[in-house]
């Protein structure tokens, strides 16, 4: 059964050209179907260069290219995001935080449907803060919930607050959990994921150039966060997961973690460790594609 990207905008049915702004991309320069009409998977992360390192990754995989091949920069026509493709899989960034990965968003959904794709799966792969985990543990996200735990992305659009549900796949995390167990390299967990709108105070460090509260009123937030199902902190979950929804795309977050927050608030591992640990989300989710294509 096709599954088609659901576009929830009729302004768009009266464009006679839609410019992808961000990409550098357009329907009048560029033939969409011909260039990403075969795309079931997508793989979006924060960083350029994780996404490019990624392709090279999943085209070895794949037997589609070798990790030391060239694969352009399809939006080299801007310097707000990067994009690369091989056969079905799509990566692209989406810098840090969600206004950055909410432009993102709205244009690749844009550009999924102008390509007339189908059956699409996206994944989040990215770094995150721990809450009771041992470093370089993998968290495939449950829920994504905001900074009070609920689970719901709140956004003011004309003048008015507006309230989305952040619910993610739940065959998607089982799938990929299963993937987690048969690769067996690192620890692998489902729990939900709390969404903040900054790095320092949302997230309740006390290493920011302010901070107004004190350690024990912090770890006495991280704790009541772990015994609602926290298992890890990031910045782009629950807008992710809003949108997805309402795209009616299949959605899915995994993310390591670089540190338990609960034993401290830097990131002190050596370059190679944090290196390793940013690998092991691209593991999973490209033993994931590879077992979906048969070619485990």
């Amino acid at each position: 059964r096709e599954n088609f990207i659901h576009l929830c905008n009729p302004h768009l049915e009266k464009m006679q050209e839609d410019i992808l702004y961000h990409f550098a991309l357009g329907t009048g320069t560029h033939d969409f179907p011909a260039l990403f009409g075969d795309v079931k998977f997508v793989c979006v992360g924060g960083s350029p260069s994780r996404m490019k390192a990624f392709i090279a990754y999943i085209a070895e995989e794949l037997g589609l290219g070798s990790a030391a091949g060239d694969y352009p920069n399809i939006c080299a026509g801007t310097d707000r995001y990067a994009m690369y493709k091989v056969g079905p899989v799509l990566s692209v960034s989406h810098g840090m935080g969600i206004p950055s990965i909410s432009i993102m968003l709205h244009e690749l959904i844009k550009l999924l449907y102008h390509a007339k794709c189908s059956n699409i799966t996206i994944i989040r792969i990215g770094t995150s803060g721990g809450i009771g985990l041992e470093p370089g543990s993998v968290v495939i996200t449950r829920q994504s919930v905001d900074a009070t735990f609920q689970p719901q992305f709140e956004q003011v659009i004309l003048g008015k607050t507006v309230i989305r549900s952040t619910n993610l796949d739940e065959q998607l995390a089982k799938e990929l959990m299963q993937c987690g167990k048969e690769i067996n390299q690192f620890n692998t967990v489902i729990g939900n994921t709390m969404c903040t709108l900054d790095f320092y105070e949302g997230q309740g460090r006390l290493d920011g150039a302010i901070c107004l509260y004190n350690e024990e009123e912090k770890l006495q937030y991280l704790k009541e966060a772990y015994d609602s199902g926290v298992r890890n902190i990031e910045m782009e979950s629950s807008v992710f997961a809003a949108m997805c929804n309402l795209s009616g795309v299949k959605a899915a977050v995994v993310c390591v973690t670089l540190l338990n927050r609960l034993e401290g608030d830097q990131i002190s591992s050596s370059h190679d460790v944090l290196v390793e640990y940013q690998q092991r989300p691209q593991k999973l989710v490209g033993y994931f594609i590879k077992k979906s294509l048969g070619k485990v």
